[in-house]
Parts: C-alpha cells; sequence; structure tokens
C-alpha cells in the first residue's frame, strides 16, 4: 500500500469529554499511517482536553483551543491549521467504523490516480449506532441526489484545494456542509466518486437533530437548492420528493426496528442502478 497520500482527520469539539478520546483511539488506531489529526476545540471546561493525556504526544496530534461562531466556524479554523492532501471531518463521539477504512479510501485515491483520473471528493457509507444499520450512500451524484440526500460529512474526504478556494459558510448554521457540497459540485465542477467502503460510526443526535434545527434545516434546504438548481428544477424534486412519500420513507428509516430492512432495500436498490 502506496504510503504518499496524506489525510488530515479533524475534530472539532466543545466539552466533550470522554467521546474525545474514543473518536481520537480510533483514528490513532488506523493501519494506514501517513494522516494527521487536528483537534479544534473551542475552549473546553470539562476537562476533555485533559483526559486525551499521553495521546497528545502522539507527534500526528495536533491541538489547538480558539474561540469560535459555532460548529462551522470552528471547521474553517481546523482547515486553516490542516497539513493533509485530503480532509475528513469526524465530530467528537464519531469514530471509523474499522481500522482499515484509510487503506481502503488510499486504494481507490491510488487507482485513479494511475489511470490518470482526479479524485476531488471521495465518499462511502455510514453506520448509525443509534439505529445499528449502515445507511448507504448513492453511488452516483447527479441533480436530484444534490436535492434528496448527499453524503453526510463523516464520509466525505475533500480534497484540500476545495477548502482553499473556499470554507464554509457558517451564515448556514445547520446546513452549511450541505451547501459546501453543492458548491463543489456545481461551481467546482469537483470530481466526486464513491467507495464501497464504511468510513464512520455516527454517534447520531447531532446539531442538527434538534427539533430547533430541524425547522432551520428545512428553510435553508430551501434556499440553497434553490440558489444551485434554480426555482423551478428546486421545486420540482420538492413534488417528486412528496408524490413518492419522502417523508414517510424518511419515519421509515429513523424507526430502529425498521430502519435495517429499509436500508438493505436502499443497498439493493443502488446496487441494481449500478448495474445498468
Amino acid at each position: 500500500m502506496e504510503q504518499d497520500v496524506r489525510y488530515s482527520i479533524i475534530v472539532v469539539c466543545l466539552n466533550a469529554g470522554q467521546r474525545l478520546c474514543e473518536t481520537v483511539d480510533s483514528i490513532l488506531a488506523q493501519r494506514y499511517a501517513n494522516f494527521e489529526v487536528v483537534i479544534k476545540d473551542g475552549g473546553s471546561s470539562d476537562g476533555s482536553l485533559n483526559a486525551l493525556g499521553a495521546r497528545c504526544q502522539n507527534e500526528r496530534i495536533r491541538v489547538s483551543v480558539q474561540g469560535d461562531n459555532g460548529i462551522y466556524d470552528a471547521m474553517n479554523q481546523a482547515v486553516r491549521l490542516a497539513q493533509g492532501d485530503y480532509l475528513l471531518f469526524l465530530n467528537a463521539g464519531d469514530s471509523f467504523y474499522e481500522d482499515t477504512v484509510l487503506d481502503r479510501i488510499t486504494d481507490v485515491i491510488v487507482r485513479r490516480r494511475q489511470a490518470g483520473k482526479k479524485t476531488d471528493i471521495i465518499y462511502g457509507n455510514l453506520y448509525h449506532k443509534a439505529l445499528d444499520t449502515v445507511v448507504y450512500s448513492a453511488p452516483v451524484i447527479n441533480d436530484f441526489t444534490c436535492y434528496r440526500n448527499v453524503p453526510c460529512h463523516q464520509t466525505c474526504f475533500y480534497h484540500r484545494a476545495l477548502f482553499e478556494a473556499r470554507g464554509y459558510r457558517p451564515a448556514y448554521n445547520v446546513r452549511a456542509d450541505y451547501e459546501h457540497f453543492l458548491w463543489c459540485y456545481y461551481e467546482q465542477k469537483a470530481v466526486i466518486t464513491y467507495a464501497p467502503v464504511v468510513v464512520a460510526a455516527y454517534e447520531g443526535g447531532g446539531y442538527s437533530e434538534t427539533k430547533e434545527n430541524r425547522k432551520r434545516s428545512k428553510r435553508q434546504h430551501r434556499a440553497i437548492t434553490v440558489h444551485y438548481m434554480g426555482r423551478g428544477r428546486a421545486y420540482w424534486y420538492r413534488l417528486v420528493m412528496l408524490l413518492t412519500l419522502a417523508p414517510l420513507r424518511s419515519a421509515v428509516a429513523q424507526d430502529k426496528r425498521l430502519s435495517v430492512v429499509y436500508n438493505r432495500v436502499k443497498a439493493a436498490v443502488y446496487r441494481v442502478k449500478g448495474k445498468r
């Protein structure tokens, strides 16, 4: 396995408690060695940084403590410290799904490079801890995928050039990662590649999942899609989602008893589409 692809794994946190240690341990357990960990703390008072203890002596870990104006401002601060070729954002409480994730992602990047192909963004699948199921990402990114469901940031490795061109827009305080992905796709014409890898284990119950932020998320989703797709296409896709019972499907996907079956069916549909 070639080791010339360097990764920056970015963890932003504030009073994360033991969850920060669990996330860092999962990163350090990766078999692929060419990575750094950038921990950007907003000024924790719970002793979570001290709990890292001897881990901070690892030369691959860098810690920055600085105030910020929210999670996306914190991510932008961390990006400015990162030195890797590809950036991945893991929240405190999330973890790599297995210790070979970086090996497998690197293998895809290197094979594409040898074939003369770019890889601006490479993404995979997500294990949802609370639902105890793998959530499969769409294997092809297109206009409708961008409206419906882009991969979550815990599964996306971004080439650093995309963030050097432009960071997150913190004004979208719930949907800045979604807006940035669409900016990469529509404005930067990023080459986006799917890897059949379960990248991360997602803790669930994050910032965007509170009742109030779900309302903000819907408003921001509408504003972002209209901006990048135009009002006509955005409203058409919204109608398609309603006609195909998207709210019901979302409820099924979030039900622990039904989510496993739902995601298996979704994965099978993606496989069928991929063979066409």
